[in-house]
């Protein structure tokens, strides 16, 4: 048995690109040999992913980001790499704010653009690191801003940096060689660095809920990209359960650790996948 779909408000996916999507450095997870030393660390927000290539503002899909114009318009030439954010806990809302095809005003005044990276700059991150501040500062707008990075000696000042992190509400950790010229694709150059996994998977079902949730959603039914299948009941809101992600949509879900059938373990759901 399927909740129906058609619900005014519920979420709703994302219209096809209207151009391809960008070419973007994707990070790879943090390994236990790595040498902290040698690479910047930020805070990994949780936000949706905005790309401006000078001109246009657009999502990691490559649809145009519906931003009001005193948003795009006041943004430099320099190309631009970073997440559009609200503050920690806030997905839900900020995905709400930037999807919507008219764009309100007072919502887009809390918004940040939060930048890590320039697209094709030269030399090394660490060069990098300076003109984003440089780029930022210079551009002298309270929704610009470049995301702070630091330095820790080694992994066990990671590990408590990053239990601080998570403790104050955020996600985790990136970690960005500090050598390392531009280049695009999943590189281990990029880390990231998180108390739990995640993985994407697709809604194939919408299953009953029983007891309180009678009436709405008690778990997703998710397919995995390699066909298998498993059940998402936990971390869904009233809310969201009373206006389900609908069938077909990709999302993103944390879990502890894979059974020997290679399924999660401990699935929680996290979010719509922010490829909008």
């Amino acid at each position: 048995m399927l909740l129906a779909q058609a619900v005014p408000g519920a979420w709703a996916p994302a219209r096809a690109a209207d151009v391809a999507p960008p070419a973007l450095l994707l990070a790879e997870r943090y390994r236990d040999d790595i040498d902290v030393s040698r690479y910047w660390v930020s805070e990994k927000l949780d936000g949706v992913r905005a790309i401006w290539d000078g001109k246009n503002l657009r999502f990691r899909s490559g649809n145009p980001v519906p931003a009001p114009q005193w948003f795009v318009d006041a943004l430099p030439g320099q190309p631009l790499d970073g997440e559009l954010w609200l503050g920690r806990g806030s997905f839900d809302q900020l995905s709400a704010i930037v999807r919507r095809q008219a764009p309100d005003d007072a919502e887009w005044r809390r918004v940040r653009y939060m930048i890590f990276e320039l697209p094709d700059a030269p030399g090394p991150f660490t060069d990098r690191v300076e003109r984003i501040k440089a780029v930022t500062a210079a551009a002298r707008l309270p929704w610009l801003q470049a995301v702070p990075q630091f330095r820790l000696p080694d992994a066990a000042a990671l590990q408590k940096k990053l239990r601080d992190i998570v403790r104050q509400g955020g996600e985790g950790l990136m970690l960005h060689r500090a050598d390392a010229a531009y280049e695009t694709g999943r590189s281990s150059a990029l880390l990231k660095l998180t108390p739990w996994l995640d993985a994407e998977a697709t809604v194939v079902a919408h299953l009953p809920g029983k007891g309180k949730y009678a009436g709405m959603l008690g778990a997703l039914r998710m397919e995995m990209p390699d066909g298998r299948r498993f059940s998402i009941g936990s971390g869904l809101s009233d809310a969201q359960r009373r206006h389900p992600p609908p069938v077909g949509t990709l999302i993103t879900y944390r879990y502890r650790e894979l059974t020997q059938n290679g399924l999660p373990r401990f699935p929680r759901y996290l979010r719509v996948r922010d490829k909008l």
